[in-house]
């Protein structure tokens, strides 16, 4: 026994001819795509002019980087995300109207040439949603907005290639849905958009950005769906930090149970960046 635990603190950080394994480090190996609302968030938007807020508690956690020179990196990990949609009552309530839980493992690629940087990342991801308590009006004994709960869940694998040039990064996505309920989904989503951050050399932990995405799926049909965002960021551009953003969506919800339903709005919000 003392000779295995041995052995496994000896491979938890090797360095031999360049290579380098890492168990459960401190940083991702590739970045969150800021606009894309598929990724780990922990934070809140209110939604301007409605009575509406979603709150994100999720995360990303790579479990392996794997190292083969100082300019390529390999790295295994897993995602689990709540995306919840709330409402604000009196007395500080905060009822849950719907919540989407997302879980599943991820394998990330990036290598370094001089300014360009370039990799890829592809999730097999399970996800399913819900709605909750705040959705059943208890004085009219029935569901608000006249929508019952459904069964909906789907299965899918994204891979999602990115390029980026010094502080700007573009990427573009497919995702293939193998297993889905309700069945008339499509089974592709294309998908591509970027990111661009600002920084202040005078102050060097202060980085303004914009990022934006577009996504295109079929309920029934094709629909687009456009995401913009700016804000601050409070820390490095590529590693973690505190952001304060402004974003306009217009397309389908994100919710599945609302995943019929089109929405357009502009909302404000904090979101602790993984």
């Amino acid at each position: 026994m003392k000779i295995l635990l041995s052995l496994i603190l000896l491979v938890a950080f090797v360095n031999v001819r360049g290579q380098k394994i890492e168990y459960f480090p401190a940083e991702l190996n590739l970045q969150p795509y800021i606009a894309n609302f598929l990724e780990p968030k922990i934070g809140f938007q209110f939604t301007a002019g409605k009575n509406d807020l979603r709150l994100d508690i999720g995360t990303s956690r790579d479990i392996l980087h794997y190292e083969n020179s100082e300019k390529e990196k390999f790295s295994f990990g897993a995602d689990f995300f709540t995306y919840s949609r709330l409402r604000s009552e009196s007395d500080f309530h905060f009822p849950v109207d719907a919540i989407d839980y997302l879980f599943g493992i991820n394998f990330g690629y990036k290598k370094k040439i001089s300014d360009l940087e370039f990799g890829a990342r592809f999730r097999i991801s399970h996800i399913s949603t819900h709605f909750v308590d705040g959705h059943f009006d208890g004085v009219k004994r029935e569901w608000r907005y006249g929508r019952e709960p459904i069964v909906y869940s789907r299965e899918f694998f994204e891979l999602m290639p990115y390029l980026r040039f010094k502080n700007t990064r573009f990427y573009f996505g497919l995702t293939y849905i193998y297993n889905t309920t309700p069945e008339y989904f499509g089974r592709g989503i294309y998908q591509f958009g970027g990111d661009k951050f600002f920084p202040i050399n005078a102050i060097s932990l202060i980085t303004p950005f914009v990022s934006y995405d577009f996504k295109l799926t079929k309920i029934h049909k094709f629909t687009g769906t456009n995401s913009f965002s700016a804000g601050i960021k409070f820390g490095s551009p590529t590693s973690s930090g505190l952001s304060i953003l402004l974003n306009y969506f217009a397309g389908q919800n994100v919710h599945g149970q609302y995943y019929d339903l089109k929405e357009k709005f502009t909302s404000i919000g904090i979101n602790l960046d993984i």
